[in-house]
């Protein structure tokens, strides 16, 4: 069975398996994953330590700006942590310049900002500080992989729907949009630095969509965001309203699982046909939310709506506003890890998602041409998220 065929979720308990062989490793390659804590980033910590993953045995620096959250398993003997803000390019330079080892990079990370403009600054300042230190120091470094998003296609948060986008299913092909985006500017770090080895490093870009992951601490886990929603629908004795548009609740949409992102990019990484192209990442199916939305009320227990016309459409955002007593009982009466709500919850992100008013697609095409085959039924996949956040007692 081909290696993304078998699939990675439960990759925790079979790294813990492996632990003992572990020993004393040598090993092939050595990642750097920036962003490790993220939704992709914890993915990636769990793959690529397993015996079986492409290019391995792996060695991981793993960098984050927060120390492990109270919910991580042990770390796999193959892996370091590193804690530090991307931001400060002093502290960078101290941090990877004696890690001369590295062989490959992965840039999962992001810095959420007010404006596109402070987006635009920070994240290319965070993706320079890095690579400025890596490329030039690493001689065994052959390839970075850069994970940006959908927002390629359609525009940042601020000009969706504002902006003229391409019609879907969204190719790699298409143009870059006559709009800032940090996305654009992400590439073109990657692009210069990298140049800077004269063809040595080859990069590849990957632009996932809506992700279903674990990293409760993600800013885009939307997730875990709605399985707070359901638990706390439950403990009010309330109906889990859908907030958002028709489109949304009956319109075709699709998801990235986040073991399936991580494993395109370690294939991107390991595969000579994947270098220096970008792809889009997404699981290969079609959803929709009001099939997925009786899912998760099953999961809590709780009574369900769905769209009930545009007069009773509401923001998360304010509807969950002022609800932390609420989680703080939630948390006490269920037993689970001590969370603040503002820590795991992302309403935003969910208001975002759920009051688009068109179809956002992509096509996966280009990447089973370059001979990436995996995929994941989105189903499956969101119904296992939810079950590991209750597994790890970060919801009810």
């Amino acid at each position: 069975m081909s290696w993304w065929w078998a699939g990675a979720i439960g990759a925790v308990k079979k790294r813990q398996d492996e632990s003992a062989a572990a020993a004393e490793p040598s090993f092939q390659s050595v990642a750097l994953v920036v962003g490790s804590t993220g939704i992709v980033g914890t993915s990636l910590l769990d793959i690529l330590p397993l015996q079986d993953t492409p290019g391995g045995p792996w060695k991981v620096y793993a960098l984050s700006r927060r120390p492990l959250p109270p919910w991580s398993p042990p770390p796999s003997p193959a892996v370091t942590h590193l804690h530090l803000d991307l931001a400060d390019s002093a502290a960078v330079a101290d941090a990877l310049t004696p890690l001369t080892d590295i062989t490959h990079v992965f840039y999962v990370a992001w810095s959420n900002h007010p404006t596109e403009a402070q987006n635009r600054e920070a994240n290319s300042a965070m993706l320079r500080n890095v690579l400025s230190v890596v490329v030039p120091n690493c001689p065994a470094l052959v390839h970075v992989c850069l994970q940006t998003g959908r927002k390629h296609y359609i525009g940042p948060f601020e000009a969706i729907g504002k902006i003229p986008a391409p019609d879907p299913p969204y190719t790699e092909d298409m143009p870059r949009l006559d709009y800032p985006n940090f996305y654009y500017d992400q590439e073109d770090v990657l692009f210069d630095e990298v140049s800077r080895r004269g063809g040595a490093v080859s990069w590849s870009v990957h632009r996932p969509t809506t992700i279903f992951g674990f990293s409760p601490r993600s800013a885009m886990n939307v997730v875990g965001s709605l399985c707070v929603y359901a638990a706390i629908c439950r403990k009010e004795g309330a109906t889990m309203r859908w907030p958002g548009s028709k489109v949304a609740w009956e319109g075709f949409s699709d998801s990235s699982d986040a073991d399936l992102i991580a494993e395109h990019e370690i294939w991107a990484a390991v595969d000579p046909f994947a270098k220096n192209e970008a792809f889009n990442c997404s699981n290969g199916d079609l959803y929709k939310w009001k099939q997925l939305w009786p899912m998760l009320a099953d999961h809590f227990e709780v009574e369900w709506a769905g769209y009930d016309g545009e007069e009773n459409r509401f923001m998360l955002t304010q509807a969950m506003a002022g609800k932390e007593a609420v989680w703080a009982e939630i948390l006490q009466e269920n037993e689970l890890i001590r969370t603040e709500l503002e820590e795991i919850t992302n309403w935003w992100f969910v208001d975002a998602l759920f009051n688009v008013e068109t179809q956002h697609l992509d096509s996966m095409n280009k990447s089973k041409e370059h001979g990436f085959l995996g995929f994941r039924n989105t189903t499956n996949s969101f119904n296992t998220w939810i079950e590991k956040m209750k597994v790890f007692k970060i919801v009810p």
